[in-house]
């Protein structure tokens, strides 16, 4: 309950909340609405929905990634692009946490610089003055650093919300290749099926399956049990053309529908990163024209002694 901390915590979930009500339809969701509006409740509406099963159905998003035979190929650089993503800001930000590390002892060494001037100018009586001035802006210096820290720790928060913007386009990759797998299914079920019906209408078995074995150890079907069979199957086929006609009609919405999302995405990082990195390098020369300034003033002062 650090109070830095909790106030982090609070501008992170107002930038977030910015971001959905930015978003066209996100902002006329009704949990989003419910979140804003009630204080509890809210949470056992997001539950029935089943977020959790989805959320919990890595495994078989896992075998979907391995077993789809057409991936589209946009998706499969989508992924490749987020897994490069994020380890680029992995690396950038842990690059940062060491500078920064450096940073905070050279500024602290500067106090060490202004202790030792002030103690010094004590014993001294022509160059107390100096001493104690050159001491005074040493102090200064080093007690900025705090306030530098705090300021790069929100320019990093910036790179860290896109860590998890990274993680959501990999979900969304998921998404699409268990959707591509439960199609290609079920056009490879709806195509068995056909080939039963024909090789029931024809009397020729093309593959070897347990039924042709069976019938060729215990005989034939009988006209009737054939027609029965072809019937059951005829009527397989016609809901398997219409599970499978949705099942493209969905694909087709959910692609066209995740790609706008993605270029809104994409527009938005290079305008949020550009800023939040053009900033990050003003603060930098600025941090640096201080140090410069603050070693010109002691300057000045050993130079009056």
């Amino acid at each position: 309950m650090d109070p830095d901390f909790v106030e982090r915590r609070r501008i992170g979930l107002e930038n977030f909340l910015l971001r959905v009500v930015s978003h066209p339809i996100l902002c006329r969701d009704r949990i989003f609405y419910l979140f804003l509006t009630q204080e509890g409740n809210w949470k056992e509406t997001v539950n029935e929905t089943g977020f959790q099963l989805k959320a919990d159905s890595r495994l078989k998003a896992l075998n979907a990634t391995f077993r789809v035979k057409n991936p589209d190929k946009r998706f499969t650089e989508l992924k490749h692009y987020s897994d490069e993503l994020q380890s680029v800001i992995s690396h950038l930000l842990r690059v940062r946490a060491r500078v920064a590390d450096r940073l905070y002892g050279v500024y602290k060494v500067h106090g060490n610089y202004g202790r030792v001037f002030s103690e010094w100018s004590a014993i001294e009586k022509e160059m107390g003055d100096g001493l104690q001035s050159a001491g005074h802006h040493m102090d200064v210096y080093a007690s900025s650093i705090d306030d530098i820290l705090e300021d790069e720790e929100h320019y990093a928060d910036q790179l860290k919300e896109y860590l998890f913007y990274a993680e959501a386009l990999r979900a969304v990759c998921r998404k699409h290749e268990l959707m591509q797998y439960d199609l290609e299914m079920a056009a490879q079920d709806l195509a068995s099926k056909k080939q039963q019906c024909e090789e029931l209408a024809t009397g020729t078995v093309r593959t070897f399956s347990l039924k042709g074995m069976t019938t060729k150890l215990f005989g034939q079907e009988t006209p009737e049990q054939r027609e029965a069979r072809i019937k059951v199957l005829e009527e397989q086929i016609s809901e398997g053309e219409q599970q499978l006609k949705s099942k493209n009609l969905e694909g087709r919405e959910f692609v066209k529908n995740a790609w706008a999302d993605i270029e809104r995405f994409k527009e938005q990082k290079n305008h949020d990163l550009k800023e939040a990195l053009i900033s990050y390098a003003v603060m930098q020369i600025s941090m640096c024209k201080k140090g410069i300034q603050v070693w010109t003033n002691a300057k000045e002062c050993f130079s009056k002694m």
